[in-house]
């Protein structure tokens, strides 16, 4: 962990944006439970004067709008399932309310939050550490492909929130190293992608060791009906704060295609790109990790600079290269969907789906990695003539519009 000092400074150059971009993301029609109040200053939800300071010196001033109305169900001990669309401050709608819940006095862990990605689950322990910098607060990161003598270690000692991924966390508990019986909040972020197939089973293998009253929150951009209907199962009566399907796209995200008849002519349209997306920070999506490989190979002998990053890279490596990218030092990404959800760089302006994503649902995230926290941001999808009606399907689902990319497109980011 950087020193608290530092860290300090860190989030002092990262004020807020400008009113401007908050009001933008205000308009958003929320369909809400009953009685979901809206609060408009965070002195309003009634928080500790010690997490108050810790949302201040984050540069936070004023809720955003799902803060607003989240915050405050959630710390009246509600079920709570909450969509909001991407870089809306989602993470610290749900790490305020769990460290407001906190007792610091005991060291058994309280919250537990269960993420899809390690970047994802790092990401989120960062921000509670950061947010509750004056509460004293002790936050583990329990991820694969870490230490596990590391885990144990820093479970041994003490924490209050342990942000995981599903495997990690299900063996800790397996190893009676991660006690849940003070567990009072679950969290599911990214909840959607957490309830599908690959991971379920693990989710529920988790939930059957929590205490029968454990409130449990979902959060996620996209939630689509199926998973709405799912929560039934382990949700009592929770307080639903949705997005319609057609306020999703952020307004401040152009949205492009670029025609290519061949796949080998993506290479070339990318390579003609790369001038524009070194003048900001870029994503680049492949679908597949040998893809995303073989790309950065190619992009590497054309003499480009790129990085890269997928899951089956060693958990050192790919810690190495989220460090550079965040730091600004690498400024063109290439990574599989592992980089679509959630994670935050507040630099990255443009997004390019040198392969159109498997479902749209994973198109929102995507192109939710530029634009954060609504600044401005551009995404590029790269479409061959069979792709053509998956795009139109996206564009028509969302009622959003994707254009022709324009010869300008660098005057745009």
């Amino acid at each position: 962990m950087a020193s608290r000092s530092g860290q300090r400074e860190q989030r002092a150059s990262r004020k807020v944006e400008t009113d401007e971009a908050e009001d933008d993301l205000t308009k958003v029609e929320y369909e809400t439970s009953e009685g979901v109040e809206v609060i408009p200053t965070f002195d309003g939800i009634g928080l500790r004067e010690d997490l108050l300071r810790g949302i201040y010196a984050y540069g936070f001033e004023k809720p955003s709008a799902i803060q607003q109305r989240a915050i405050k169900p959630i710390l009246k001990g509600r079920d709570v399932i909450a969509q909001s669309q991407s870089g809306t401050g989602k993470t610290a709608t749900f790490s305020i309310a769990a460290l407001q819940c906190l007792d610091t006095q005991s060291r058994e862990p309280q919250v537990l939050v269960l993420s899809p990605t390690r970047e994802l689950a790092n990401q989120i322990q960062k921000v509670c550490l950061a947010l509750g910098d004056y509460m004293n607060v002790q936050c583990h990161s329990c991820i694969g492909g870490t230490s596990i003598g590391e885990d144990i270690r820093k479970l041994d000692y003490g924490q209050h929130i342990v942000s995981g991924t599903p495997g990690r966390v299900f063996d800790m508990i397996g190893r009676r190293n991660l006690r849940t019986r003070n567990i009072k909040m679950f969290i599911l972020d990214e909840a959607d992608e957490m309830l599908n197939k690959g991971f379920k089973e693990q989710i529920y293998d988790v939930y059957r060791y929590l205490p029968p009253a454990t409130q449990v929150i979902l959060i996620s951009a996209t939630l689509p009906h199926e998973i709405l209907e799912m929560t039934a199962r382990f949700m009592t009566d929770p307080i639903r704060i949705l997005v319609k399907r057609d306020e999703l796209t952020l307004e401040g995200i152009k949205q492009f295609f670029v025609a290519v008849e061949r796949e080998e002519w993506k290479f070339d349209t990318l390579c003609d790109l790369y001038d524009t997306l070194t003048i900001t920070q870029a994503v680049i999506f492949c679908n597949t990790k040998r893809k995303v490989d073989w790309l950065t190979e190619k992009m590497r002998e054309a003499n480009f600079t790129v990085s890269a990053m997928h899951g089956d890279m060693p958990q050192k490596e790919r810690e190495a290269i989220m460090k550079e990218f965040r730091a600004g030092q690498s400024r063109v990404l290439i990574s599989t969907d592992v980089w679509a959800r959630g994670l935050d760089v507040a630099q990255v302006s443009l997004v390019i789906n040198y392969d159109l994503p498997n479902n749209r649902e994973l198109y929102i995230h995507r192109i939710g990695r530029s634009g954060r926290f609504g600044r401005k941001g551009v995404a590029i999808n790269f479409v061959k003539s069979d792709d053509i009606r998956i795009l139109r399907d996206i564009e028509q689902y969302y009622s959003t519009q994707i254009d022709e990319m324009p010869m300008n497109v660098a005057d745009l980011i």
